[in-house]
């Protein structure tokens, strides 16, 4: 355990990519797994700080933006999987209605575009939310 927390920054940034487009991977583009991906993230990143840093609202700050950094990474995921879907949106009601998303507004249209607004910006702010709650949880048990 203590390898793994120490690992060098270059090595962790890489194996973080790694992991996160393999959860992109076995999702088929759907970021369920980056979303889950969150929770053990929030507890590494609170293991590898605790180490260094000891004021708390130094820890704080650093929690949120590697956090937001995480997030980021599957946003510009997204973006470059759903994006290129956006353009349908101008094309044949055909074309959006057989792409494959769930009818959850019942109008083909207006459930493309709530699917696209669910991949490419809430997904990534899921993340977020689990990454910040899994962080808090692993930091109220380490601290006194």
């Amino acid at each position: 355990m203590e390898k793994l927390i120490k690992l060098n920054t270059k090595i962790v940034i890489a194996l973080y990519i790694a992991i996160d487009v393999i959860c992109v991977g076995i999702g088929m583009g759907v970021p369920i797994f980056c979303i889950l991906l969150g929770f053990p993230l929030g507890w590494y990143i609170v293991k590898r700080i605790s180490v260094s840093v000891v004021d708390a609202h130094l820890v704080y700050r650093k929690i949120l933006r590697l956090s937001i950094l995480a997030s980021a990474f599957t946003f510009i995921q997204m973006i470059i999987i759903w994006g290129m879907a956006i353009p349908r949106l101008w094309g044949t009601p055909s074309d959006i209605q057989n792409f494959g998303h769930p009818l959850i507004l019942y109008d083909p249209k207006m459930s493309f575009i709530g699917w696209l607004i669910l991949m490419i910006f809430i997904s990534p702010f899921l993340q977020l939310l689990t990454t910040i709650f899994a962080s808090f949880v692993t930091l109220m048990g380490t601290r006194p």
